[in-house]
């Protein structure tokens, strides 16, 4: 919602002050112009990436609209999960986790919780590292190293179309100079004429600078600096992750596994230490429930 205010802003108060200057909108309106911009533009982002980046770089500006998918709800939620997850381990012995972690679709556990089953990467990366606990023969040093290098990979896959929308805003001035010599060209052509139209002809090269340079500073690269914030939200719950089982790993209670992965959350969307005991509480009182109905 913040993005699209944002953006209407920046055109907005483009637009005004160029009417409050007493200009004519209509001398804007160079659909000629913005075809060569912004086919140029998606023509280099064609050129330059792979099909699986594309439909990153779709998915990524239509997320850029939406809230941030990593809020205080779904921390809260994820540490008290985790928590339900930890205890039927340390309970029962890391064989009960099992089934869960094999088919969490399947898991009266994890299944409760939509938000991770629906988000592959951070359903693979809890479910197999606790794959490989459940293995044994890992010491906690390495298991530490293996999740590193999966958050370096998947930071690296989220980061590509960062990257590649970030060019194609820095492309986009070039572009539009590029129009506007292509009009300076018509404008030559024209010379002799009436000096209305050549007035206009000029007019006409010169949106062309002005459309290369607001798209690429008042809307392609603030979304890829949105897309890129995102990449670092979701890079910093999977550390969360990380080190809330690297202390389970090291022989910590859940109690002080989830209070290790609570300190590691983002000030601004951190859970009071009430907050986290308080759902903890509720799992714990639910559980002995749901295994008497069984």
């Amino acid at each position: 919602m913040f993005a699209i205010i944002g953006i209407l802003v920046v055109f907005g108060a483009v637009l005004t002050g160029y009417l409050m200057e007493h200009g004519h909108v209509a001398v804007l309106l160079q659909p000629a112009e913005l075809l060569i911009i912004g086919g140029a533009g998606m023509g280099t982002l064609l050129v330059a990436n792979p099909l699986r980046t594309l439909k990153k770089i779709v998915s990524g500006a239509m997320g850029v609209i939406g809230a941030s998918k990593f809020g205080k709800e779904r921390y809260l939620s994820t540490l008290r999960m985790m928590y339900e997850l930890l205890q039927k381990a340390r309970r029962g012995g890391m064989l009960t986790i099992e089934g869960d972690v094999e088919k969490p679709e399947e898991s009266p556990v994890l299944n409760a919780y939509p938000e991770f089953i629906k988000d592959h990467h951070v359903r693979d990366f809890v479910c197999d590292t606790m794959r490989m606990v459940i293995t044994g023969g890992v010491d906690a040093f390495d298991m530490d190293q293996m999740m590193d290098l999966d958050m370096e990979v998947q930071h690296q896959g989220t980061e590509e179309p960062v990257a590649a929308l970030s060019t194609m805003a820095d492309s986009l001035p070039g572009l539009g100079i590029v129009a506007a010599v292509l009009g300076v060209v018509i404008t030559m052509g024209a010379l002799g004429g009436p000096a209305e139209e050549i007035g206009r002809k000029v007019a006409a090269a010169l949106v062309g600078t002005f459309l290369g340079i607001l798209l690429c500073y008042g809307l392609v690269g603030p979304v890829s600096q949105n897309m890129a914030k995102s990449a670092a939200e979701e890079h910093a719950y999977l550390y969360v992750l990380r080190v809330l089982m690297l202390a389970f790993i090291r022989g910590q209670p859940p109690v002080v596994a989830i209070e290790v992965g609570r300190r590691a959350i983002p000030s601004h969307v951190r859970p009071s230490f009430a907050e986290v005991e308080e759902a903890c509480r509720n799992q714990a009182a639910a559980a002995p429930a749901k295994d008497a109905v069984e």
